[in-house]
Protein backbone atom coordinates (compact mmCIF):
# COMPACT_ATOMS: atom_id res chain seq x y z
CA UNK A 1 0.00 0.00 0.00
CA UNK A 2 1.44 3.05 -0.71
CA UNK A 3 0.95 6.35 1.94
CA UNK A 4 1.22 10.47 1.11
CA UNK A 5 4.67 10.14 2.29
CA UNK A 6 5.91 7.60 -0.14
CA UNK A 7 4.47 9.96 -2.69
CA UNK A 8 6.04 13.06 -4.84
CA UNK A 9 3.60 15.39 -7.03
CA UNK A 10 3.85 15.84 -10.54
CA UNK A 11 2.37 19.01 -11.73
CA UNK A 12 0.36 17.74 -14.78
CA UNK A 13 -1.71 21.86 -16.07
CA UNK A 14 -3.61 24.25 -14.78
CA UNK A 15 -6.96 23.24 -14.41
CA UNK A 16 -9.21 26.20 -16.08
CA UNK A 17 -6.75 25.36 -19.02
CA UNK A 18 -7.66 21.30 -18.94
CA UNK A 19 -10.56 20.75 -21.53
CA UNK A 20 -13.41 18.37 -20.14
CA UNK A 21 -13.06 14.63 -21.06
CA UNK A 22 -9.68 15.70 -23.13
CA UNK A 23 -7.07 12.68 -22.08
CA UNK A 24 -3.31 14.69 -21.23
CA UNK A 25 -0.82 12.54 -21.31
CA UNK A 26 2.15 13.16 -18.79
CA UNK A 27 5.80 11.43 -19.04
CA UNK A 28 7.37 12.18 -15.54
CA UNK A 29 10.81 11.27 -15.10
CA UNK A 30 11.96 7.65 -13.65
CA UNK A 31 8.05 6.78 -13.90
CA UNK A 32 5.52 5.23 -16.99
CA UNK A 33 3.46 8.04 -18.86
CA UNK A 34 0.25 8.68 -17.38
CA UNK A 35 -2.67 9.95 -18.18
CA UNK A 36 -4.97 12.64 -16.72
CA UNK A 37 -8.54 13.58 -17.31
CA UNK A 38 -10.75 16.23 -16.39
CA UNK A 39 -14.48 15.17 -16.16
CA UNK A 40 -17.43 16.74 -14.67
CA UNK A 41 -16.89 13.76 -12.02
CA UNK A 42 -13.65 14.96 -11.29
CA UNK A 43 -9.87 15.22 -12.28
CA UNK A 44 -8.16 11.46 -12.25
CA UNK A 45 -5.27 10.02 -13.39
CA UNK A 46 -4.15 6.31 -14.93
CA UNK A 47 -1.55 4.66 -16.54
CA UNK A 48 -1.20 5.25 -19.81
CA UNK A 49 -0.77 2.23 -21.72
CA UNK A 50 -3.45 -0.17 -22.63
CA UNK A 51 -2.66 -3.67 -20.14
CA UNK A 52 -4.35 -5.74 -23.30
CA UNK A 53 -1.24 -4.13 -25.90
CA UNK A 54 1.10 -1.11 -25.92
CA UNK A 55 -1.49 1.66 -27.18
CA UNK A 56 -1.62 4.90 -25.51
CA UNK A 57 -5.18 5.61 -23.88
CA UNK A 58 -4.28 9.31 -24.09
CA UNK A 59 -5.27 8.75 -27.93
CA UNK A 60 -8.66 7.23 -26.52
CA UNK A 61 -11.86 9.19 -26.03
CA UNK A 62 -13.47 9.56 -23.28
CA UNK A 63 -16.95 9.25 -21.89
CA UNK A 64 -18.92 8.89 -18.74
CA UNK A 65 -15.69 8.96 -16.44
CA UNK A 66 -14.11 6.00 -18.95
CA UNK A 67 -11.39 5.83 -21.31
CA UNK A 68 -11.78 3.64 -24.52
CA UNK A 69 -8.74 2.12 -25.59
CA UNK A 70 -8.18 3.38 -29.36
CA UNK A 71 -6.77 0.27 -30.82
CA UNK A 72 -9.12 -2.62 -29.27
CA UNK A 73 -11.82 -0.69 -27.49
CA UNK A 74 -11.99 -1.46 -24.00
CA UNK A 75 -13.25 1.20 -22.21
CA UNK A 76 -11.29 1.48 -18.63
CA UNK A 77 -13.29 3.22 -15.62
CA UNK A 78 -11.21 6.12 -14.58
CA UNK A 79 -11.62 6.00 -11.15
CA UNK A 80 -10.92 2.20 -10.68
CA UNK A 81 -8.90 1.38 -13.90
CA UNK A 82 -10.95 -1.67 -13.98
CA UNK A 83 -11.79 -2.46 -17.71
CA UNK A 84 -15.63 -2.73 -18.73
CA UNK A 85 -14.78 -5.33 -21.08
CA UNK A 86 -13.34 -7.35 -22.87
CA UNK A 87 -10.57 -7.87 -24.73
CA UNK A 88 -8.32 -6.38 -21.49
CA UNK A 89 -9.06 -8.22 -18.46
CA UNK A 90 -6.20 -6.30 -16.16
CA UNK A 91 -6.90 -2.80 -14.68
CA UNK A 92 -4.18 -0.29 -15.20
CA UNK A 93 -3.17 1.63 -11.99
CA UNK A 94 -4.91 4.87 -11.20
CA UNK A 95 -3.00 7.64 -9.10
CA UNK A 96 -4.44 9.85 -6.65
CA UNK A 97 -4.93 14.04 -8.01
CA UNK A 98 -5.00 16.51 -5.98
CA UNK A 99 -6.02 20.56 -6.75
CA UNK A 100 -4.45 23.12 -4.91
CA UNK A 101 -4.91 26.79 -6.38
CA UNK A 102 -6.60 25.96 -9.11
CA UNK A 103 -2.91 23.80 -9.64
CA UNK A 104 -3.59 19.88 -10.86
CA UNK A 105 -0.78 17.44 -9.63
CA UNK A 106 -0.50 13.84 -9.87
CA UNK A 107 1.10 11.86 -6.27
CA UNK A 108 3.26 9.41 -7.63
CA UNK A 109 4.92 6.41 -5.68
CA UNK A 110 8.81 7.11 -5.51
CA UNK A 111 10.82 4.36 -6.95
CA UNK A 112 9.37 1.70 -8.64
CA UNK A 113 5.94 1.10 -9.73
CA UNK A 114 2.63 2.19 -7.69
CA UNK A 115 1.25 -0.07 -5.53
CA UNK A 116 -2.60 0.18 -6.09
CA UNK A 117 -5.13 -2.06 -5.07
CA UNK A 118 -7.58 -0.93 -8.25
CA UNK A 119 -4.75 -2.42 -10.62
CA UNK A 120 -5.91 -5.92 -10.14
CA UNK A 121 -6.60 -8.31 -12.32
CA UNK A 122 -10.31 -7.35 -12.96
CA UNK A 123 -11.68 -11.25 -13.08
CA UNK A 124 -10.28 -10.86 -9.08
CA UNK A 125 -13.13 -8.18 -8.37
CA UNK A 126 -15.88 -9.73 -10.42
Amino acid sequence: MTTLSDTTSYFVSVLSEMELDTPVRCAPEHHPAITVVRTDDGVFAIDDTCTHQDTSLSDGWVENCAIECPLHETCFDLRTGIPQGPPATRAVATHPVSVVDGLVYVLLARGASVSNPSAQDATDAA
